[in-house]
């Protein structure tokens, strides 16, 4: 887990900030933005278990498993949403990007491909990541849509994968981004960012 160590990441329009319990009162704020625990195909902390989720990933970086970021708007200095390296392999590198949420209105406006921008170039660049995953489930077209716009290949369908909080079993979409393509993925995210797209 050495490499995997909280650090700031700053971009063009987010800063990603080392997850901390201090972060409770504006990511119960950034979740209300559009009531994203709503959705039935994704998990998202409501505002009363914001704090248990803060709590759990935390807990998983100390077992070395998850490195978790607040994601912060430089625009107006707001709190937007969550994101995180998980399923980390130290000894190879690799690690997934997941558990990600923004507020409704930080969609759609460069935020995100900004986050992503951050995490990959760190991924590949300064941790000597062999791969970076994505997950998602098979219902949510709007992540998946998002992730092939990143440049992430998808690599495929994990079937009856994951529990959902209502009981359902989902199917899980793989994605990944392996080193000897980060040049071309890296070129594209930086267009988008610069393009606000």
């Amino acid at each position: 887990m050495a490499l995997f160590e909280p650090v700031t990441l700053t971009g063009k329009y987010v800063q990603l900030e080392p997850l901390s319990l201090e972060h409770h009162d504006e990511l119960v704020e950034a979740v209300k933005d559009g009531e994203l625990w709503k959705l039935w195909y994704t998990r998202v902390p409501s505002p009363e278990e914001m704090r248990q989720e803060i709590e759990r990933r935390l807990s998983l970086q100390e077992a070395g498993s998850m490195l978790p970021f607040s994601t912060r708007r430089l625009s107006d200095g707001k709190l937007i949403g969550m994101t995180t390296y998980c399923n980390i392999d130290a000894h190879t590198p690799r690690a997934e990007i997941g558990y990600t949420w923004n507020a409704a209105s930080a969609q759609r406006s460069g935020t995100n491909p900004d986050s992503k921008l951050l995490l990959m170039r760190h991924a590949f660049e300064t941790l000597g990541c062999a791969a970076v995953e994505f997950h998602t489930h098979w219902m949510n077209q709007q992540s998946r849509e998002a992730i092939a716009r990143l440049g992430a290949k998808q690599d495929g369908v994990l079937r009856a994968h994951l529990r959902m909080p209502d009981g359902i079993v989902r199917d899980t979409v793989v994605f990944s981004i392996i080193a000897s393509e980060w040049p071309m993925v890296k070129s594209g995210l930086e267009f988008r960012v610069n393009k606000k797209r």
